[in-house]
């Protein structure tokens, strides 16, 4: 290993996560996925690593699966499914707290199992349109569904991009996985309604200020057969997931059975988000020639220890996710986790942190943002200190439950 790929290593790989943590590099208009694709190219283009050592880089498994769940969740959306859940509250009427528990249970339940962006993407709209029928303020239902978006994602592997890298590398099997991190989950929605109820009671006995005139109730379109269909084939699809198979194979065959329709198949790939994707693979090759090149020179089994790794992999969780996103993060502890005494833990604790770290601020996860972006089209203006609200109390009560379990419960 020569010192100068070293240096080209650990300069291109400080470059390009400083530039994730700013969202940008100065003086161009790169995004994310950009930066990671742009960084991944300097490797190759420095000589840190040729094509076929970058190509193995890349985590398939991660790519399938994440792929195969937003197609999934795609034939959902264009089946109706949730359109036709969203019909059946507003036809309810429910109290607002009624309806912020329903907002809260729909994110965190389809966010447990589906990817939680793709979930944001379907939900926020809906919830906006719910909210104009209703005459109801639209802030604390949508920081509600962005909350527990990240809560709920917490209990699965498929329930974020993050849950599915630490899946693949940890080798945790899906149905141990859910059984230590769903309870958390389930805890956290239940304090995610809590704590945006306390914050926002005001709002949610009397509007604050006027809300939008409410619309005659859109005619909910949707594809019955297609809708039964993809039904029962994500069912069927968890199903595998908990009974031991392979879930990149199980998603991808899955994604494959709802393609076989007359609808066009496009339709369902407008759900996925091929910029993450990219990222995603930048980021593997990025992490790989750091590893190769930089990690492997250091001393890592003076980190090992036979005590419990939860605490310590939780608070350094936190604060990478808030510093450079939590997907870069988990990529970060891949060497750590290999030496520690008790890596199943290590990485159970990295998945709980890392996500539930993600409702701190604004900008701590992507479905945060979608949420956002989707409101300001709508003309709802959700402000970084108006979430901190609920952002701040709802992670460090989640966080703090979910390092207790952990650290209780070892099994």
């Amino acid at each position: 290993m020569t010192p100068w790929k070293t240096w080209i290593a650990a300069t291109l790989f400080g470059g390009v996560y400083a530039a994730l943590a700013f969202g940008r590099l100065p003086g161009f208009r790169l995004d994310r996925p950009a930066i990671a694709m742009v960084g991944a190219a300097a490797m190759l283009g420095f000589g840190v690593m040729d094509l076929r050592e970058a190509a193995g880089a890349v985590d398939v498994d991660t790519i399938v699966l994440l792929f195969g769940m937003m197609v999934l969740a795609g034939y959902l959306r264009l089946a109706g499914f949730v359109d036709l859940a969203t019909q059946v509250v507003a036809n309810r009427r429910p109290g607002p707290l009624a309806m912020l528990a329903v907002v809260v249970a729909m994110s965190g339940v389809l966010s447990a199992f589906l990817v939680n962006d793709v979930v944001c993407v379907a939900l926020t709209p809906l919830v906006l349109e719910l909210c104009r029928r209703l005459r109801r303020p639209a802030i604390p239902y949508l920081v509600g569904l962005a909350t527990a978006s990240n809560v709920g994602s917490v209990a699965t592997i498929t329930g974020n991009p993050q849950n599915i890298i630490i899946g693949s590398l940890s080798g945790i099997s899906y149905a141990r996985f859910a059984a230590r991190l769903a309870p958390i989950a389930v805890v956290g929605l239940v304090l995610t309604f809590l704590v945006v109820a306390t914050v926002y009671r005001r709002s949610l006995r009397t509007p604050d200020g006027p809300t939008p005139p409410a619309r005659p109730p859109a005619r909910i379109r949707n594809h019955r057969g297609l809708l039964i269909r993809a039904g029962l084939v994500t069912l069927g699809t968890v199903a595998l997931f908990f009974a031991g198979a392979p879930v990149a194979t199980a998603a991808l065959i899955a994604a494959a059975v709802l393609m076989l329709d007359r609808l066009r198949p496009e339709r369902a790939f407008e759900a996925v988000d091929w910029p993450l994707l990219v990222m995603f693979m930048g980021l593997f090759v990025v992490v790989h020639g750091f590893e190769a090149n930089v990690v492997r020179n250091w001393d890592l089994s003076r980190i090992a220890t036979e005590g419990s790794p939860v605490v310590p992999v939780s608070l350094a969780a936190i604060f990478l996710s808030n510093l450079v996103s939590n997907v870069p993060a988990v990529l970060l502890f891949k060497p750590v986790l290999a030496v520690i005494g008790d890596p199943e833990q290590g990485w159970l604790a990295l998945a709980m942190s890392s996500t539930l770290a993600g409702n701190l601020t604004l900008l701590g996860s992507v479905a945060n943002l979608i949420v956002v972006e989707y409101a300001r089209r709508d003309g709802q203006e959700l402000g970084f200190v108006e979430y901190l609200k609920v952002g701040v109390p709802l992670t460090l009560a989640t966080c703090a439950v979910g390092i207790a379990w952990l650290s209780l419960t070892h099994y």
